[in-house]
């Protein structure tokens, strides 16, 4: 399966270290909340759920507000709001597909939202199926490098339904059927090997290579509607080389 893509990699670093940003940890919160109005309280009979804390776990959110999250969305304490998940689709400079996951208990909010941090960023708005088939929902899991091998965790998740597993230097990256996470995710478990994240993710099937000008309007662009509230998360087909990455950093 394709779709590893370097500047993908940055943006998991740099959630990673943004963790405690309160947008951050709100969107995680919303996504709990959900799930446990979906499917109920019951963590061991409600996968999306299982998914939405650990994920949320994983990136340091208090249990205090996550246990208050499944509780609203349950039922069993006030406050809950009735949030509904759906998507746009879009350009952006050079050409790159958009696919933007959105969770908002206001759809008019939203779109306006979207639609503003497309227009002042040079993106557009694509009617609904123009990008969506380029990317597969896809489970993705990271494994720290640091105390383990790439053998050692091929060996954990060969029999749990893992579809590939890439070296990303500082980590492995696992791949798999959405559907087939929470075992892959078990079985590293069992191995005793490390997770630093585990969730599903948008990969596309084709990237777009960007020089250094058109990477820059392609992040600005990324960051103004991963700020919007009602944005969850934003997938692009777009990929920048080592050097163009370094570049920006040191920008």
């Amino acid at each position: 399966m394709s779709g590893h893509s370097k500047w993908a990699t940055t943006k998991h670093k740099k959630a990673v270290v943004d963790a405690k940003r309160g947008k951050l940890f709100a969107k995680l919160i919303k996504n709990v909340e959900v799930a446990a109005r979906t499917g109920g309280a019951d963590v061991a009979g409600n996968p999306s759920l299982a998914e939405a804390i650990a994920k949320a776990k994983g990136q340091s959110v208090p249990n205090d507000n996550i246990d208050r999250a499944v509780k609203r969305g349950a039922g069993l304490e006030a406050g809950g709001a009735n949030y509904e998940a759906f998507a746009y689709e879009g350009y952006g400079p050079n050409g790159v597909a958009l696919y933007i996951e959105c969770l908002s208990d206001n759809r008019n909010r939203a779109a306006s939202e979207v639609r503003t941090a497309l227009t002042r960023n040079g993106g557009t708005l694509a009617d609904p199926g123009s990008v969506a088939y380029l990317f597969t929902r896809t489970g993705v899991i990271h494994v720290p490098a640091a105390d383990t091998t790439e053998d050692d965790v091929l060996l954990a998740v060969l029999e749990a339904g893992a579809d590939e597993v890439i070296d990303q230097g500082e980590s492995f990256e696992v791949l798999s059927e959405p559907t087939d996470l929470p075992t892959v995710r078990e079985a590293l478990t069992a191995a005793g090997l490390a997770i630093e994240s585990s969730d599903t993710a948008w990969l596309p099937s084709l990237h777009i290579e960007l020089e250094l000008d058109a990477a820059g309007k392609i992040i600005r662009l990324v960051d103004a509607l991963e700020d919007c509230d009602d944005v969850q998360n934003v997938w692009t087909n777009a990929d920048m080389s080592d050097e163009v990455l370094a570049e920006l950093e040191d920008a």
